[in-house]
C-alpha cells in the first residue's frame, strides 16, 4: 500500500488548518487547507502572505502564543478562543499550534470550532426528542379534538337563546375551544412522519415564495432584506417542507419584534461542515441559509432547548414551531443551529446539495 503524500494529509484534514509564517516581522498566512478555506469563506489564493491579523481575528494573545511555540519548539493549546472573520459572529475554537518539524519559521495552526462540534454532538438527543414527542402528539390530537367540536357545538346552540352577560360566556367557550383546536393542528402537524420528497430545488425560490407569504401577512410590520448568493447550486430537499422551515423563522423573528423590525435573508456556500445522516453515511452541509432578526434575543433560560418540543419563549406560544423546523432539517441529513444575543438572533440552516446528473443520465 502506497502511503498518503503530504499534500493528500493537508488537503484531507477534516479541521481548518494555516501555516503561519513571519514576513518583515508580521505573523503572515504561508498556506491553508481546503477546511480553512471553507471556515474563513476565503479562496488559498486570496489569503496567502497577507498578515494574520488581516484575515482572522483572534481574541487571544494569539501572537504571544506562536512566539513562545518557536522559542520552546513545543505545541501550545489555546481553549475556547473566540475567532471573528468578517462580519459572522464569533465561533469559539480550540486553537492548536505546533512546529513543522525542527522549522521555526512556521507554525501549524489547528482551528477546531468548538460551537459547531458542541451542537453536533447535541443532534441525536434533539432528534431522539422529536421522535419521543410524535407518540405523544398523535395521540393527544385525536383524543381531545372529538370532544372539543361537541362542546363548541352545544356551546354555538346556548348561545342562541340566551343574550348579555351570558352569550358573552358561550362565545368565550366557542373562542377558546377553537384556539385549543389551532393548538392541535399544529401538533398533528409535528406528528405528520411523512418522509421528505427530496428533489433538486432552487434554494431562492423556495425563500422568496416564504417573504412574499411574510410580506403580505404576519410580517407586514417588519422590513425584509435579502443577501442571496445566486452562484449556489440546488439543494436536495423537499421544496414545501422546506417553505414550513422558512415560513416558521420568519414568523418566530417577527413575533419576537411586534413593533417593527429588520429581518434578513442570507444564502452562502461554505463547505467545512459535515454531519452524520440517517443513513449512517457522512453528508457534507454546503448551502447554508440564514435568517438573521435585529430583535431581543431568545431568553438565556431557553437558548440550549428552543429546539425542542414545547419549549418557548413567548407568553401563549406552543413551542412547536421551532421543534417541527428541527424535526423537518434531520429529516433532511441537514443541520440548524441558533447563535441569539439582544439586537441579533442568526438562525442557520445547513442543506445538502443536489447530486450532479452524470452524461449518461441525462442523454436517457
Amino acid at each position: 500500500m502506497t502511503p498518503p503524500t503530504t499534500g493528500t494529509i493537508w488537503a484531507a484534514l477534516p479541521v481548518p488548518a494555516l501555516m503561519i509564517g513571519q514576513k518583515n516581522g508580521v505573523e503572515c498566512i504561508a498556506d491553508c487547507n481546503p477546511a480553512a478555506e471553507g471556515f474563513l469563506s476565503l479562496s488559498r489564493r486570496s489569503v496567502l502572505e497577507r498578515p494574520l491579523a488581516q484575515i482572522v481575528q483572534i481574541d487571544a494573545p494569539i501572537e504571544t502564543a506562536l512566539q513562545r511555540c518557536r522559542e520552546n519548539r513545543a505545541p501550545v493549546f489555546i481553549n475556547d478562543a473566540p475567532v471573528v472573520q468578517g462580519e459572522r459572529p464569533s465561533v469559539h475554537c480550540a486553537i492548536q499550534l505546533a512546529l513543522l518539524g525542527d522549522r521555526r519559521d512556521l507554525v501549524l495552526m489547528l482551528m477546531t470550532p468548538r460551537e459547531i462540534a458542541g451542537k453536533l454532538g447535541k443532534a441525536d438527543g434533539i432528534r431522539h426528542a422529536a421522535r419521543s414527542a410524535i407518540g405523544m402528539s398523535q395521540m393527544l390530537a385525536h383524543e381531545i379534538k372529538n370532544p372539543l367540536a361537541g362542546i363548541t357545538g352545544a356551546a354555538q346552540l346556548l348561545s342562541m337563546g340566551l343574550s348579555g352577560e351570558d352569550r358573552a360566556l358561550t362565545d368565550l367557550i366557542v373562542a377558546e375551544t377553537q384556539r385549543i383546536v389551532k393548538l392541535l393542528d399544529q401538533v398533528e402537524q409535528f406528528g405528520n412522519q411523512r418522509p421528505p420528497e427530496c428533489r433538486a430545488v432552487n434554494i431562492h425560490d423556495v425563500l422568496e415564495r416564504a417573504r412574499r407569504s411574510a410580506e403580505v401577512g404576519f410580517a407586514a410590520h417588519m422590513q425584509i432584506r435579502d443577501a442571496y448568493d445566486p452562484s449556489l447550486p440546488p439543494v436536495w430537499a423537499d421544496a414545501d417542507q422546506l417553505l414550513q422551515v422558512f415560513l416558521n423563522l420568519l414568523k418566530n423573528a417577527a413575533q419576537a419584534q411586534l413593533m417593527g423590525g429588520r429581518i434578513r435573508i442570507k444564502t452562502f456556500f461554505e463547505q467545512s461542515l459535515r454531519l452524520r445522516g440517517s443513513g449512517g453515511q457522512e453528508v457534507a452541509l454546503p448551502i447554508h441559509v440564514e435568517i438573521i432578526d435585529d430583535g431581543p434575543g431568545l431568553p438565556s433560560e431557553i437558548a440550549d432547548e428552543v429546539f425542542d418540543p414545547f419549549v418557548s419563549g413567548r407568553e401563549n406560544g406552543t413551542g412547536l414551531g421551532l421543534a417541527l423546523v428541527s424535526k423537518i432539517i434531520a429529516a433532511h441529513d441537514g443541520w440548524v443551529s441558533v447563535d441569539s444575543k439582544p439586537g441579533r438572533t442568526v438562525f442557520r440552516i445547513s442543506l445538502p446539495r443536489a447530486p450532479k446528473i452524470t452524461d449518461s443520465k441525462e442523454s436517457r
